[in-house]
């Protein structure tokens, strides 16, 4: 997407994407950062709502009228007696209720001279802990954007279990060019685990311009689907069997399982299991 200040512009463009996925018989959609809103650096902070308010409804409506499970990118929630808000990545189930709520813990503050200069924290309240989602494929782990550069934060994930990995993004197209599909690789690869990447693109105001290039990676680094410029759908099949079968042919995660797994933070958990495959966008 290139979501812009315009909320009621973003949802009709997020909601006709939804239709589009949907009737290419996606089972799971996903949005990137800042999807309903994404404001001029440097100006006040976004709208923000509580996960009851209008745009999350809006999700919520979406994943059930489509019969699909639908991650929201990011919103901008509300906290009760603060000037700043979290960056909020809401996972809903198909029959529009709640999955799994995951706050953006890593904030973007960088001072490149010239090419980015970026204070998240001025508005935005960092999360505390990593979280996973229970679905009918198995554990998804949530992530957002800056968080890419934090491998940590994956690989307690994947040790709790997480066979999919989100990262819905707004990486800049100055840090992006250089970083962004080797990150993304690097944790699909030392994680075993898919990694499904929506991603902003282009030029969002004067002030502001994304990398784009939307992923879904499997478990062994390849990219499958991809979108390097444009707005637009990309869908792929994502088999949770074969992050199982990388993981046991080549088990350098449960390796590292044995040697550092109680050395890391446990996500938090929610939602209910189950088993078979998903059609995953943005």
């Amino acid at each position: 997407m290139r979501s812009t200040g315009d909320r009621e512009r973003n949802m009709k463009q997020a909601e006709a994407y939804a239709r589009r996925a949907a009737d290419a018989g996606a089972r799971l959609i996903a949005f990137p950062e800042n999807v309903a809103y994404l404001r001029p650096e440097g100006t006040e902070r976004p709208p923000a709502e509580s996960l009851g308010g209008e745009i999350a409804t809006r999700f919520s409506e979406m994943a059930r009228r489509h019969r699909a499970w639908v991650l929201a990118g990011t919103i901008a929630e509300r906290i009760p007696r603060s000037r700043r808000v979290f960056n909020t990545s809401i996972l809903f189930r198909d029959d529009g209720s709640i999955a799994a709520v995951y706050r953006k813990v890593h904030l973007f503050d960088v001072e490149i001279p010239g090419r980015a200069s970026f204070r998240e924290s001025r508005f935005v309240e960092a999360g505390e802990a990593p979280v996973v989602a229970a679905t009918p494929w198995g554990l998804f782990g949530l992530s957002v954007c800056y968080d890419l550069r934090f491998p940590e934060l994956y690989r307690a994930l994947a040790f709790a279990g997480a066979h999919v990995l989100f990262v819905p993004s707004a990486f800049t197209a100055f840090t992006g060019r250089a970083h962004w599909s080797v990150l993304l690789r690097a944790r699909a690869i030392e994680n075993q685990a898919w990694v499904v990447a929506p991603a902003q693109w282009g030029s969002h105001d004067p002030t502001r311009r994304s990398y784009g290039h939307t992923s879904i990676v499997d478990p062994w680094g390849k990219v499958v689907a991809s979108r390097a410029s444009g707005t637009g759908v990309v869908v792929a099949t994502i088999d949770p069997d074969r992050a199982e079968r990388v993981r046991r042919e080549l088990p350098s995660l449960a390796h590292a399982k044995a040697r550092y797994g109680d050395k890391l933070a446990r996500p938090s958990r929610a939602g209910a299991n189950a088993g078979s495959s998903a059609r995953a966008s943005r």
